[in-house]
């Protein structure tokens, strides 16, 4: 089974979760909130990170919504592979992202980064998406584009496209760049989608993560809306009718 076979729709959309809030109490109020929210308006999974909040929140959330059941969840510990991996398995998430796999390190430096990920993806039971070039992320490994992300196919089951930072968007240049390079590998864009670019990044791309455009106010400190995921997904459902 393929990282994309995880979803019964074509073009799957990923949800964030943040942890905001000033006590865990209060972020895991949010969290059900938000999931609830997501998946009442047809959003494919939740990706519980620790954005606002910090590792044990996102154990906190994965816990909860575990026992909840009914959501496909994903989780990204901030710079920490090991520790993603652990939650997902110990609470049955069905992927990890990853910020970079491939290109922010220098080649010294990737050498046992490569060797770490080669061990887990041994392992196997995890699906894994991995970023190259991706937001906020310096690129030292001195390659171009097509040797990081090929290095980053072989780290990841699906590999993430962004713009240079959070909300911010994802050049439709560069999501074709990439396709070009990766071919039918699962290419998924990881920010800056609005419902006005829905058509034209989606239809590039096999998945979406999306964060900023679904809070109130646009932006990743707001508060999840549902009439803005209602919005953004009727604009997904749209293009899977193309399909």
């Amino acid at each position: 089974m393929a990282f994309l076979d995880l979803f019964p729709v074509k073009k799957p959309v990923l949800a964030m979760l943040h942890f905001k809030g000033e006590t865990r109490e209060e972020k895991l109020e949010r969290c059900l909130r938000e999931a609830e929210i997501y998946k009442a308006n047809g959003v494919d999974a939740v990706i519980v990170e620790d954005y606002f909040g910090d590792a044990d929140d996102v154990e906190a959330g994965l816990k909860l919504l575990s026992e909840k059941g009914g959501y496909t969840i994903g989780v990204n510990v901030l710079d920490n592979w090991e520790l993603s991996w652990e939650y997902a398995k110990k609470y049955g998430a069905s992927f990890i992202q990853v910020d970079s796999v491939a290109g922010h390190l220098t080649p010294e430096d990737d050498i046992p980064y490569g060797e770490m990920i080669d061990r887990y993806m041994k392992e196997g039971g995890m699906y894994v998406i991995g970023g190259v070039r991706f937001k906020y992320k310096p690129v030292l490994s001195g390659n171009d584009l097509e040797t990081d992300l090929k290095i980053g196919m072989k780290r990841c089951h699906a590999l993430a496209v962004t713009g240079e930072g959070t909300g911010m968007d994802s050049p439709t240049q560069k999501i074709i760049d990439f396709r070009k390079i990766v071919g039918d590998f699962p290419l998924v864009v990881a920010a800056g989608m609005t419902t006005d670019t829905v058509f034209e990044k989606l239809s590039l791309a096999d998945a979406a993560i999306v964060g900023s455009t679904f809070k109130d106010t646009r932006k990743d400190s707001g508060d999840v809306c549902a009439k803005h995921v209602k919005e953004f997904m009727d604009k997904v459902f749209e293009l899977r009718e193309t399909l």
